[in-house]
């Protein structure tokens, strides 16, 4: 029995000694389960804290919201871009309209814009601001495109001229021509560049009036129809008078064309014209009845030519002269009071 029980207490003891060394062993293991987990969740920590930093980047250079350089918007924009958008708009053509022709300028060719300086000045500019942009204008190239548009416009005034149309002076009507004030577009196309505006830029020529026509319609003019060995005064478009005359032989020609009175003498002289032939060995005859100019002389712009009265009156009305217009000498004398020196002579 005594063993019996011992043996008893021993296993008792025994269990629990057992029983003790597990709970030690427990808390044993769960203390170092809890400082794993204590450990792991610090390295957790860290490897989150590690992470956040690595995704992390700087907000991006942009300019200032609102901002405008010359009216570009460049508001959150980055620099090369604003850059980028302020040289676009500089480089579209500006309509240039000068009464009804329409052309292009190409900013690029007559001007640089610092759009660099300008972005620059914008991105440490407050909201909103309107940055003014640098425009250098080459002078000579704006120049030569405004000569080429004055030279498309421009257009020079005609005065009214008498002509002879189908034997008979006809005045032709005058035309008013235009011109381009080129320094007045010359600044306007300036302010354009400068303020970076491609609102069109339009003008008008300004009227040039033709020299005056008054007077034309008294003006004298002679026609010599060689045919009809007639001369005919005109007023204007008016036939005034008809007078018989003689025009040169066949071999003196009386020249055809326009030609106009140079010089009026009264009682002239008559000198031999010494490259003809058949007025070798003649002498000058002085003012008298045998003056082979009669008593008026109307010299023309051709050569050795002339309007004059005669000593041989019966030659009147025939292709007879040495190439000069004879008429009578009272027709002459007439005739002489009647034009001045510049009028205009056709020869037909």
């Amino acid at each position: 029995m005594r063993r019996l029980l011992g043996v008893a207490l021993f296993t008792s003891g025994v269990l629990a000694a057992g029983a003790f060394s597990g709970t030690v062993v427990a808390d044993v293991t769960t203390t170092t389960a809890t400082t794993t987990v204590g450990t792991t969740t610090a390295a957790t920590t860290t490897a989150a804290t590690t992470s956040t930093t690595t995704a992390t980047t700087p907000a991006p250079d942009v300019l200032p919201a609102g901002v405008r350089v010359a009216g570009v918007r460049v508001g959150g924009l980055s620099p090369a871009g604003a850059v980028a958008a302020v040289r676009a708009a500089f480089a579209r053509p500006l309509e240039v309209d000068v009464d009804r022709v329409a052309v292009k300028l190409d900013p690029t060719k007559v001007a640089a814009a610092y759009a660099a300086t300008a972005v620059a000045k914008a991105r440490v500019s407050s909201r909103g601001a309107n940055v003014p942009l640098v425009v250098s204008v080459r002078g000579p190239a704006l120049h030569a495109f405004v000569a080429a548009v004055a030279k498309r416009v421009d257009r020079a005034p005609v005065d009214a001229t008498l002509e002879l149309k189908a034997g008979s002076p006809t005045i032709t009507a005058a035309q008013v021509g235009r011109s381009l004030d080129r320094r007045k577009l010359s600044a306007r196309l300036l302010t354009a560049l400068h303020r970076n505006t491609r609102l069109p830029v339009r003008q008008r020529t300004r009227a040039v009036e033709p020299g005056t026509d008054v007077g034309l319609d008294g003006t004298p003019t002679i026609v010599v129809n060689r045919e009809q060995n007639r001369l005919y005064l005109f007023v204007g478009v008016k036939l005034a008078r008809t007078f018989p005359v003689a025009t040169g032989q066949a071999i003196y020609p009386t020249p055809p064309g326009t030609w106009h009175i140079v010089v009026k003498w009264r009682n002239p002289w008559w000198y031999p014209p010494t490259q003809d032939s058949w007025a070798k060995g003649l002498k000058p005859v002085p003012p008298g009845p045998g003056n082979p100019l009669g008593t008026r002389w109307m010299g023309l712009d051709a050569p050795g030519v002339g309007i004059h009265g005669t000593d041989e009156p019966s030659s009147i009305g025939y292709s007879a002269s040495h190439g000069c217009i004879r008429m009578q000498v009272p027709d002459a004398e007439w005739l002489f009071d009647h034009v001045d020196i510049g009028t205009t002579v056709y020869v037909v």
